[in-house]
């Protein structure tokens, strides 16, 4: 009895990952979540700010078209030539030079440097995300359950990122884009601590379509894998609306540090992160997707109550909703996809949903946002029930199309 003890602590011990190993990790996360959030979430009030209210819709949707372009290749990159830590370094750089350019265009206060300078910024940021979750992914040893507290902390920092923006009142200043490229620097610095793991050496020739990724492609054949991707898509075309709208929404309501009020958000977003583990043990893939959904409906449906109360209540919500469906979307893939594609369909998910999803739905929201505009203001009900019922709609066709078929056919 003794040494059957022993042989499960021994292998209990060998299922977890080092403490150093979860460090590096977690402050890896920790702070590509306060480069994102210095940069997404005063970035609307920042435009306001310098008098470019009118290019804001294309300004969202530049990390739309840089979707389609960057994160596929690089991918690739990573899959069959360059570890993949060496590719997020080399993109953490160039962001941040890349966000630095942008707020002096801004600054500047011409609409088409400012453009230009902002979808540079995208795409060199657009593929970063979805490298560095190949580089976590490689490195766990049970992604179910270490993912979401792993993933929880880039929470955190996407938090500490936007009260800090708040506490030095940067809120609607070009200072926290320069902040942001101060973390991306630091990003690039903790690179230099993580494992680096070499793409297997192939003697194959590559195709120009595989060089670019697009032999990910292939993956939307299998139908679950095809529901999937397409669902966190629509998701995000919803979503859209979200980080645009809702600062000035808030704005109208009498609320100020738009920034900090923003991350009661990531408050339930951590908590879903954090349960997430077990209920992936628990739970049917399908149910947990339908859950982020349903919370995706009810947070637009109090958006559209015009009420400080129910606003505040609508973006506590929004956390809960996008982990439940965007991450486990993430993780899904970590384990129905081979390993050798896994960088690729990580990219593919990214081109799906910061492509054809954030794209469409930056663009769709803001002509439906000017189509509600009343001569007295902005018809806010009118405008959150529209996202609301889109997002049901997503709800309807998750659950129809959905079959769980397959390998790994309960998660």
């Amino acid at each position: 009895m003794a040494d059957g003890w022993q042989r499960g602590h021994v292998l209990s011990n060998q299922s977890r990952l080092p403490w150093v190993a979860y460090a590096e990790l977690t402050a890896l996360f920790f702070m590509q979540g306060a480069a994102l959030g210095m940069w997404f979430v005063p970035l609307t009030n920042v435009l306001d700010a310098h008098g470019l209210q009118a290019i804001k819709p294309f300004a969202f949707a530049t990390s739309g078209i840089a979707a389609f372009i960057s994160p596929l290749f690089f991918g690739a990159v990573a899959d069959r030539h360059v570890a993949p830590v060496i590719v997020l370094r080399a993109l953490a750089l160039a962001t941040a030079g890349a966000m630095t350019l942008a707020c002096f265009a801004i600054q500047s206060g011409n609409p088409w440097l400012a453009l230009g300078a902002i979808q540079l910024h995208a795409l060199c940021s657009s593929p970063a995300w979805s490298i560095a979750a190949t580089v976590v992914f490689s490195t766990l040893r049970d992604a179910r359950r270490e993912f979401g507290p792993i993933r929880a902390v880039a929470t955190v920092g996407w938090m500490a990122g936007c009260w800090l923006v708040s506490a030095l009142d940067a809120d609607a200043s070009v200072r926290a884009g320069l902040f942001g490229a101060v973390a991306w620097l630091l990003v690039a610095g903790l690179t230099f601590f993580l494992p680096r793991r070499d793409p297997p050496v192939s003697t194959k020739a590559v195709t120009l379509r595989e060089r670019f990724g697009l032999d990910a492609l292939s993956l939307l054949k299998n139908s679950d894998h095809r529901v999937v991707f397409i669902t966190a898509a629509l998701f995000n075309f919803s979503l859209a609306a979200f980080y645009p709208y809702t600062p000035p929404h808030l704005r109208e309501l009498g609320f100020t540090h738009t920034s900090s009020w923003m991350t009661l958000g990531q408050v339930t977003e951590i908590v879903a992160m954090l349960a997430l583990a077990r209920m992936l043990t628990r739970w049917r893939l399908k149910w947990i997707i339908t859950a982020g959904l349903i919370f995706g409906v009810v947070r637009f449906v109090l958006c559209a109550v015009n009420d400080r109360v129910w606003m505040l209540v609508s973006i506590t919500l929004h956390g809960a909703s996008f982990t439940l469906v965007a991450i486990t979307a993430q993780i899904y893939l970590e384990q129905r996809v081979d390993p050798a594609w896994r960088a690729r369909a990580q990219a593919l998910l990214s081109l799906m949903v910061s492509g054809f999803g954030s794209l469409s739905g930056y663009l769709v929201s803001g002509w439906w946002f000017s189509l509600v505009a009343r001569d007295g203001g902005r018809d806010w009900p009118l405008f959150w029930s529209g996202i609301a019922v889109v997002t049901g709609l997503v709800g309807i066709y998750f659950l129809s199309a959905y079959r769980g078929r397959g390998k790994a056919e309960r998660i």
